[in-house]
């Protein structure tokens, strides 16, 4: 298997009955072996993040009776889709699950958006918004790593800049996750974490901002009266960062004139 084998979407429908197949004999590749293939046309790959799609679902390698993990053609076709499909279209892993799952059961998957249909600033703020951060999730430093597909010197400087902290107990949450991959994001147009204290700054800011609204609500006396300041706090945010986004959106199109 060469890398111009490679191709947009799994050839074929996979059925477990051909997974199977591909698992016999010399096609298994380890996952070593799989990443030095990916990385061709992938080079950020790493095995940490093969080793984050697998948890997800997107892939289920063999495993030998001593733990390794064994890949077949078919396998490492839906690595390759998966990726290609976070690169060159921005989708998230939901919809690519909802691509390989049409694909299995030998449906055409959905179309993909083209650069007109992607949303836009105040959509991508709204859908951010909208999707609740899953309480009480607490990831490793490694586990961080996979889920943002970044490596430990990423991860260092983002640090060191601010941008990303540990808790006290050393774990992410899921807020912590959701910048470390919109920061992974932007660094693939050049922008660097140096560039981006700027937006730490301004976040912080706005903080302050919320903060000087709600105080008095939270030091209230009435239970009900603090619970409302966490909710004012909430649509404060969501209005700062609609703003934020109509005013970066009318500079741009500021520009384009």
């Amino acid at each position: 298997m060469t890398s111009n084998q490679i191709v947009t979407a799994p050839r074929r429908p996979i059925s477990p009955q051909q997974r199977a197949g591909d698992r016999r004999g010399s096609d298994l590749l380890s996952i070593g072996a799989v990443l030095a293939f990916l990385r061709e046309d992938f080079p950020e790959v790493t095995i940490s993040k093969i080793r984050f799609l697998e948890a997800e679902g997107l892939v289920e390698p063999q495993r030998t009776p001593s733990g390794y993990r064994k890949f077949g053609p078919a396998d490492v076709e839906r690595l390759a889709y998966v990726l290609r499909m976070q690169r060159d279209h921005y989708l998230p892993l939901r919809v690519i699950r909802e691509h390989l799952d049409a694909i299995e059961r030998g449906e055409a998957p959905p179309a993909l958006p083209g650069a007109e249909g992607r949303p836009g600033p105040l959509e991508e703020a709204d859908r951010e918004l909208d999707t609740p951060s899953a309480a009480g999730v607490r990831l490793g430093r490694a586990e961080l790593l996979a889920a943002a597909g970044a490596e430990e010197r990423d991860l260092a400087e983002w640090e060191s800049y601010g941008l990303v902290s540990p808790g006290p107990d050393g774990g992410y949450d899921a807020d912590t996750l959701q910048i470390a991959r919109l920061v992974a994001e932007l660094g693939r147009f050049g922008l660097e974490p140096r560039h981006l204290r700027q937006v730490k700054a301004a976040a912080e800011r706005e903080v302050a901002l919320v903060d000087q609204v709600v105080a008095p609500l939270r030091r209230h006396r009435n239970p009900q009266t603090r619970a409302h300041a966490e909710t004012t706090a909430r649509e404060l945010a969501t209005l700062a960062v609609r703003l934020h986004a109509t005013m970066v959106q009318a500079g741009l199109r500021g520009h384009g004139r």
